[in-house]
């Protein structure tokens, strides 16, 4: 009599046992051959994670270390504006020096625009000619007079800053903030560029001269004055006003209306964020800032360029700046646009980067925009 149930071997053909099927690799399973690639990459992301570690205990006890001997900053004192202000000379001095050769050939350039074909052909020619030394023309002026600038830009906008706020009061700072940041910067760069045009003016004729006409800031510094008394070096304050002013305020303002509405978006509160998250939207912030402040300031930037390096001894400022537009027209007044933009926005991005992460380093809080008053009860 036939079993009422199938048997084991009749199962087992019309199944299969997954425990006696031929192993097949499938599209989606890992290649085996690869194993040790995925385990190189495992390792260099763990030493860099370790590395990271290492690197955040460094600056914690860095930064623990400086505040200690700085003793507690209070916000708006004197020492909280010294602070301020050796950030400024930190992140202006250094961002402008790095970026030198592009600011070497945009100058020459603007000056004379049939000079180079393009950047690359420029710093080739340079480089044949000069070396490295030459593609890094007019680096001592940039620095110290970057280093004068930034210094005084940021300590005195966080100084207008807060007088402008507390004369306006918290209620209306809060709603015409973006009128009290724009009066706070051009406050800070009228005094600023006081400090900067003596540096500018070496560096300019040490780039627009080919070659150079100063072995150096000081050597610059004695030729000018020699030649043409003190007021040389000031020749290109009042369009060095006009390029800078509204390049500062269009920074400042758009800076800080950018970082505000970043963390609007963002989850959680700015408090939420650590270092890096906070610098890093330092640095965007910054970037697209300076996209706007070198479209706004770039005819102002041509000028102080053309000044500097051909204006006439005795020769009115009105003169020379009519004399100037009749040679190059409209659209010379944009000549270096594009390499400007690039260099403004890495550097403006870089500024706000390395300010605020000194800030951090002296313990107190990354530039932001502007908190709503607390509701009176």
């Amino acid at each position: 009599m036939a079993s009422l149930f199938p048997t084991q071997y009749a199962l087992h053909q019309s199944f299969g046992s997954p425990l006696n099927q031929p192993k097949k690799p499938t599209p989606y399973q890992a290649r085996t051959e690869l194993y040790g690639a995925y385990s190189v990459v495992d390792d260099a992301k763990n030493k860099a994670q370790k590395l990271s570690k290492e690197a955040q205990v460094e600056f914690d006890k860095a930064s623990s270390a400086a505040q200690a001997k700085a003793g507690k900053i209070e916000l708006y004192s004197g020492k909280y504006y010294a602070a301020c202000t050796f950030g400024g000379l930190l992140a202006c001095g250094l961002t402008h020096t790095a970026v030198t050769p592009l600011d070497l050939v945009k100058c020459r350039r603007q000056v004379d625009s049939k000079l180079y074909k393009s950047n690359f052909q420029a710093w080739g020619l340079i480089y044949r000619a000069e070396g490295l030394r030459g593609i890094f023309t007019g680096w001592s002026p940039t620095f110290l007079g970057y280093s004068a600038q930034g210094a005084f830009k940021y300590g005195w906008y966080e100084y207008f800053k807060k007088t402008y706020s507390d004369m306006a009061g918290p209620e209306a700072a809060y709603k015409y903030k973006t009128g009290l940041y724009l009066a706070a910067s051009a406050s800070a760069e009228f005094l600023a560029d006081i400090a900067l045009c003596p540096f500018e003016a070496v560096k300019v004729r040490m780039q627009t001269t080919i070659p150079a006409a100063y072995s150096g800031t000081f050597d610059g510094f004695g030729k000018i004055t020699g030649a043409e008394g003190v007021g040389g070096l000031y020749k290109g304050l009042y369009p060095l006003w006009g390029r800078q002013i509204p390049y500062t305020m269009m920074k400042f303002a758009s800076f800080e209306t950018i970082v505000e509405k970043i963390y609007d978006r963002l989850p959680g509160q700015k408090s939420d964020y650590g270092k890096a998250a906070q610098t890093g939207v330092s640095f965007t912030g910054g970037y697209l800032a300076g996209i706007l402040c070198a479209i706004v300031s770039h005819p102002a930037d041509v000028l102080v360029s053309k000044l500097n390096a051909n204006r006439g001894a005795g020769e009115g400022f009105g003169a020379a700046v009519a004399r100037n537009y009749r040679e190059i027209g409209f659209g010379g007044l944009w000549n270096g646009l594009p390499v400007r933009i690039v260099m403004i926005g890495t550097l403006t991005g870089l500024q706000w980067m390395i300010y605020d992460y000194f800030k951090i380093f002296m313990g107190l809080p990354t530039t932001g925009g502007a908190a709503p008053p607390a509701e009176q009860k």
